[in-house]
């Protein structure tokens, strides 16, 4: 990918920090508010300073949620090419770093487009059915938490507090929990009548809940932080994404255990664990699995993990056939 200006941004909720790198170097560095007038001026002065164009340079950025958006849509607006990287995959790649202000970020987040411009991993904005979808689960999870939170401290008192007590922590606190689930119940309702709204989302909804374990809330995050797909389309890539590929781990003669990478979508992995134990549960051929592995001597984890990457690779070849899970024909789709 030829590109002759590598731009850095480190995003935060009120400023933008870009810094410029062309050949590895740095031509400087500017600070400018996190909406459309800020991001005007820095244009204007990167015109001015170079020979900037949307079609030879580079955009890259950390995903910070939501305070990403004026950026990537001013950017997108303009047809840019953009990067949004995972925080942790640039710091890793980056090395020991001495220092962290946002210009010291914006500068790394630059030099890390320039080292690896041969690979980009290029965005490309979410359908508006999809977005809506994503800051739906959002909330949803939010409420869950808040719920958890109420609900937790109250299970744990109920053996070591009077049941008068007891009961009178729970009345305080019931109307509350109740809110929550109803609002949790209609953010639901409403996630459903989008998909069933939309007939190409329906269709790839219902093929890959065909998949024994396959939640719909598992169904909606594959199919939110795939873009449908579309942006990762290899299971390996997306086991690794979501933390379930084990890497080797050897130096010299020392050999040692493969283990998954820290670095994941821990939202997906915990969904996707659930749908292993699941899968355990109500799957033959999966069930019969496990119980002879761990019958082996196993370790249960690791069963586990393996189970995880069998209904990825399960959800996704189902995908590419365009095809919902038929479990007589499982020997095609493992």
């Amino acid at each position: 990918m030829e590109k002759t200006y590598f731009i850095g941004v480190d995003v935060s909720k009120n400023e933008l920090d870009f810094a410029i790198v062309n050949s590895n170097k740095v031509l400087f560095h500017l600070e400018v508010t996190n909406d459309k007038t800020g991001i005007d001026s820095f244009i204007k002065q990167l015109k001015k300073q170079t020979e900037f164009s949307f079609h030879n340079s580079l955009f890259c950025m950390e995903f910070t949620g939501i305070y990403n958006n004026i950026l990537l849509n001013y950017l997108s607006a303009n047809q840019a090419f953009i990067w949004v990287e995972n925080a942790r995959q640039i710091n890793d790649s980056m090395g020991t770093l001495r220092g962290k202000t946002d210009k010291l970020d914006s500068i790394m987040i630059a030099q890390y487009a320039y080292k690896n411009r041969e690979n980009p991993r290029l965005w490309s904005p979410k359908r508006e059915v999809i977005q809506e979808i994503d800051r739906l689960t959002a909330i949803r999870l939010r409420l869950k938490n808040a719920a958890k939170m109420l609900q937790t401290p109250l299970s744990d008192a109920k053996n070591f507090i009077g049941k008068k007590a007891h009961k009178s922590t729970c009345n305080a606190c019931q109307d509350s929990i109740n809110a929550l689930k109803k609002d949790i119940k209609n953010i639901e309702k409403e996630i459903e009548q989008l998909i069933k709204n939309d007939p190409e989302l329906a269709h790839l909804f219902e093929i890959i809940t065909s998949v024994k374990g396959i939640s719909s809330v598992t169904a909606t995050e594959i199919i939110i932080t795939t873009n449908e797909f579309k942006d990762i389309d290899d299971p390996k890539k997306f086991g690794s994404y979501a933390g379930c590929v084990p890497f080797e781990r050897s130096s010299g003669k020392r050999k040692g255990k493969s283990k998954v990478s820290p670095i994941a979508n821990k939202k997906l992995k915990s969904l996707l664990h659930l749908a292993a134990l699941s899968a355990i549960q109500y799957s033959k051929e999966l069930k019969a699995y496990y119980h002879r592995k761990v019958n082996e001597g196993k370790n249960k984890m690791l069963v586990i993990n393996n189970v995880r990457n069998k209904l990825i690779l399960r959800v996704f070849a189902c995908v590419n056939k365009n095809q919902k899970y038929d479990e007589n024909y499982s020997f095609s789709l493992v």
